[in-house]
């Protein structure tokens, strides 16, 4: 029997859209991708013109409106996250959107009302990629009590890519555009609490070490309004403390590592072109690679879920609108413990 036809309005064909997700979509049976508006005719017409879409759309607005769409992937910059999964929920369209889910927690709770208020469409945030390929290992250690008690954490996202001043300004840089989430904060968070409790508490300072890009735009400097170094202190209701060291600035960096210290052993996941997974008792003397066969490795298969909650035979596990408030709600956290300059309690008001 065939699968249920589905077609695929593109908001947003940036790069991670034109790389995962309009391939992901097209691997599905019975998906079509029909329309694109990008962020000009012209580039809508070379992405249209790329995967044989047949549909250039001038305005975002009639796109989600189209009798012609059943479901919208929104590959925008966050600042359009919120209005755009808004319209096309009203519209009752299907949405999947790139992460992050929004600017602030502001957005975020709106998006989920805007999901609420429809129960029968499909909601869905694009997830963060780390930790999808040995989560359900690491999970089993720990419900095997393979640490004992969990005593400490540490999360790491620290590499170079704003070391170098002298490249052009990010949209990651202008919070503007970014919100509040600085750095690889919201995606790392979220992989840690796939295996860990949220926090109760944050301690956050952070630093802009290098101040002013070059802009093209402006054909002159602009100042960055993102923090490109960020360090946290938090804990877990039951006493874990916790760890966070981001940055963009630091040469020859440790890249993005998660760690977990309890009463009888350790996990260590690093992030890489392979995730590596390392894992040590209180018996065994060292930290040991855990090596996992392929067919043990989950995969990206975020397009696949999507579909398959629309067509109800599946439902969405990365990730929902609901467990992407609660990264969002962390990173709002961060940010008033920065500007406030001492500790934030969690959950917020």
């Amino acid at each position: 029997m065939s699968k249920p036809r589905i077609r695929i309005g593109i908001v947003g064909a940036g790069t991670n859209t034109r790389v995962r997700h309009i391939p992901g979509f097209r691997a599905v049976e019975g998906v079509e991708v029909v329309a694109v508006s990008n962020r000009s005719r012209e580039s809508s017409e070379r992405v249209a013109r790329e995967f044989g879409i047949p549909h250039v759309i001038d305005r975002w607005e009639d796109l989600v409106k189209s009798p012609d769409v059943d479901a919208v992937m929104i590959g925008t910059w966050p600042n359009m996250h919120c209005e755009v999964t808004c319209a096309a929920l009203a519209a009752g369209k299907h949405v999947l959107c790139e992460a992050r889910m929004a600017r602030d927690l502001a957005e975020a709770r709106k998006m989920l009302a805007a999901a609420e208020a429809h129960p029968k469409l499909t909601a869905q945030i694009v997830p963060s990629p780390f930790g999808l390929e040995v989560g359900t290992k690491v999970k089993r250690l720990l419900a095997d009590n393979f640490i004992g008690d969990l005593r400490e954490f540490v999360v790491i996202g620290a590499d170079d890519q704003f070391w170098d001043y002298s490249r052009p300004i990010h949209w990651r840089q202008d919070s503007n555009i970014s919100g509040k989430n600085v750095l690889t904060l919201g995606i790392m968070h979220e992989t840690l609490t796939r295996w860990l409790p949220e926090p109760n508490r944050v301690f956050a300072q952070s630093a802009l070490f290098e101040i002013e890009r070059p802009d093209p735009s402006i054909n002159g400097y602009r100042n960055c309004s993102v923090p490109d170094s960020v360090q946290i202190l938090t804990q877990t209701e039951k006493g874990a403390r916790g760890i966070y060291h981001l940055s963009g600035t630091v040469l020859f960096g440790p890249g993005k590592q998660i760690h977990l210290y309890g009463s009888r052993g350790t996990i260590k996941v690093v992030f890489g072109l392979k995730e590596q997974l390392f894992a040590g008792y209180h018996s065994q003397g060292e930290l040991k690679e855990i090596e996992l066969a392929p067919e043990t490795r989950e995969s990206w298969r975020v397009e696949a879920e999507f579909i398959g909650a629309i067509r109800g035979e599946e439902p969405v596990m990365y990730t929902t609108f609901a467990d992407a408030v609660k990264y969002m709600e962390f990173t709002e956290a961060v940010s008033q413990s920065i500007e406030k300059q001492q500790p934030v309690s969690l959950p917020l008001a």
